[in-house]
């Protein structure tokens, strides 16, 4: 069994093959987070304390570069980590536990339990040099359902090289917040409700937990724009929409 619980933002607890695995420690207070010479807002804290997770055998880090993925008490928390899977460029910056995981490659977190780098982009093509880089991840094991975990993911080729790679995917873990930006544009940075909806189709997904929706005032769709969305799709019956605190056993 596949335990997941949403903690708030990108950050949730997967429990998948005896092992606890952390994604994008987020445990900061509601407030404003200056990155270069603006700010993100966050509206909400997470439901649970770091503290109150206790230890995790790794922590899936899509990125290191923007607050909303990794804010103060979450580079605490990672730099406690025995291990922090996560990009060239955050293995560069923060150093300590974290290993760099290139795209394609996997590393075996416990006997027979692989996590895969795959690709992700934070934005449309070409935006690499404004947001920089980010990963997604694949987690496998013998006779365990094959999760994908999405990060700051924004494009539906990139789900369609994760799919043909790795697919079918039991679980899609999906960022599925619309961020926008106005250095950016109209571009979302991260999927909008109806590209979850659509990638969860791609997939194959049997099922799909949306994490990045809310508690951030760069999220232009969220909880209320997910379930019509899939509805819309004739894929709701996949859809696990959780709460703060609350947790699916897939």
């Amino acid at each position: 069994m596949t335990i997941i619980r949403y903690l708030g933002g990108p950050t949730a607890l997967i429990e998948f093959g005896g092992i606890r695995l952390l994604t994008d420690p987020t445990f900061d207070a509601p407030g404003d987070y200056p990155i270069g010479q603006r700010k993100l807002v966050k509206t909400a804290g997470p439901a649970l304390a770091a503290a109150e997770i206790g230890r995790v055998d790794a922590v899936l880090l899509s990125h290191d570069q923007h607050p909303d993925n990794l804010d103060h008490a979450g580079r605490a928390y990672a730099a406690q980590a025995p291990l922090v899977l996560s990009t060239a460029s955050a293995q560069e910056r923060l150093g300590g536990p974290v290993r760099a995981l290139a795209n394609w490659a996997s590393y075996e977190v416990a006997d027979g339990l692989s996590v895969t780098g795959v690709p992700a982009r934070h934005g449309p093509d070409g935006s690499e040099p404004v947001v920089g880089e980010v990963t997604g991840f694949v987690l496998k094991g013998e006779d365990l359902p094959t999760v994908y975990v999405s990060g700051d993911n924004a494009s539906l080729d990139v789900v369609r090289q994760v799919a043909d790679r790795c697919g079918p995917v039991d679980i899609a873990v999906l960022f599925a917040g619309g961020a926008q930006t106005p250095l950016l544009g109209d571009a979302f940075l991260t999927l909008p409700s109806a590209g979850a909806a659509e990638a969860a189709g791609i997939l194959g997904a049997r099922h799909v937990v949306p994490l990045h929706m809310e508690h951030w005032a760069h999220f232009t769709q969220g909880p209320d724009t997910l379930r019509p969305a899939f509805e819309k799709a004739g894929l709701a019956d996949r859809l696990h929409l959780l709460k703060p605190g609350e947790q699916v056993d897939l």
